[in-house]
């Protein structure tokens, strides 16, 4: 078995690694990946996580340092919440080659790219381009995407999918979004 750096047995070089997608309106997305990414890391695997469309202050973002897992954000501001749509694609498409970097570099296990399907729904990456990033991938990687509205050809690509829906939700009493719950 390979030894990583820290010295901890490496649980699965062999294994596949597959695609999973969360998506869907219901909120709980970025939270099951960042729940499977501190699975892997207690395991001794090794995550990377892209975030798009999120700050660096978010409650996972301070406890990821905790846990010295390497979190790399792109696009701050979504287009609507007042971003400029030509920079965002812009940063969303450094976002997405700083990805296929992280994934051919074989150092890591697991790869989260939270919020990545919004960014092709709101065609800041093209699909095509992740599923060629999926295509590409090492096997032994396992890779998350997360956010709603994920395309028909990302959803055929991936090994699970899981779909949240909602059914109630704060938001809808005018609720505004908590630390620590929400963010």
């Amino acid at each position: 078995m390979a030894k990583l750096k820290r010295g901890l047995v490496h649980p699965r070089p062999s294994q596949r690694g597959g695609v999973q997608v969360y998506t869907g309106n219901g909120k709980g997305k970025t939270t099951a990946a960042w729940g499977q990414a501190i699975r892997a890391s207690g395991q001794g695997l090794r995550v990377g996580i892209i975030q798009f469309f999120k700050g660096k202050d978010s409650g996972e973002v301070k406890m990821a340092r905790k846990l010295n897992l390497k979190v790399h954000s792109f696009c701050p501001v979504h287009p609507f919440f007042g971003g400029k749509k030509e920079k965002l694609k812009k940063e969303c498409q450094e976002g997405l080659a700083f990805a296929k970097e992280m994934i051919q570099s074989k150092k890591y296990d697991l790869i989260i790219l939270d919020e990545i399907n919004i960014a092709m729904r709101d065609r800041l990456i093209e699909v095509n381009e992740v599923l060629d990033l999926i295509k590409k991938k090492p096997k032994e990687v396992e890779l998350i995407l997360t956010g709603r509205g994920a395309k028909k050809k990302i959803i055929e690509a991936a090994d699970l999918v899981t779909e949240m829906k909602e059914v109630k939700h704060p938001y809808q009493k005018g609720i505004k979004g908590r630390k620590g719950i929400e963010y």
